[in-house]
């Protein structure tokens, strides 16, 4: 680990294990009690601030219903050339949808059917943002 701070894979995977609890409605309680694990370690697992060991990561994933390989989606390989010219949408997107209310936004978003609903809704939002 950095002596700056938690790796970015660490944080990675603490995004991930969040993003994947919220979407089903889990509470960092009701993952631990399952993991057998106080909830502050679920905190901590989920800000990076402790490395999820390769068999708790195995738990975790099977707690949350997903392969190990979710956790590592999205990860930028650094040594890639690609990583250079990285816009930081992605982490963008990833920090809208960690956020309950960006999570919350997203599931209602997708469930409106109308197009011109949608984009409505994208027009009110970008009014709201230029009045800050």
């Amino acid at each position: 680990m950095p002596a700056d701070g938690p790796a970015e894979v660490d944080l990675h995977v603490g995004r991930r294990i969040r993003q994947r609890r919220k979407a089903i409605g889990a509470t960092q309680e009701s993952l631990a009690g399952a993991l057998g694990l106080t909830f502050q370690q679920i905190q901590k697992y989920e800000r990076g601030a402790n490395r999820v060991s390769a068999s708790k990561l195995y738990q975790i994933a099977a707690a949350l219903g997903v392969q190990i390989s979710y956790f590592f989606e999205g990860l930028a390989d650094t040594t890639a050339p690609s990583a250079a010219n990285d816009t930081g949408f992605d982490r963008v997107i990833n920090d809208f949808l960690m956020s309950a209310e960006g999570l919350e936004v997203a599931a209602l978003f997708s469930r409106i059917e109308k197009p011109a609903l949608r984009r409505q809704m994208v027009q009110l939002m970008r009014a709201m943002v230029e009045d800050l």
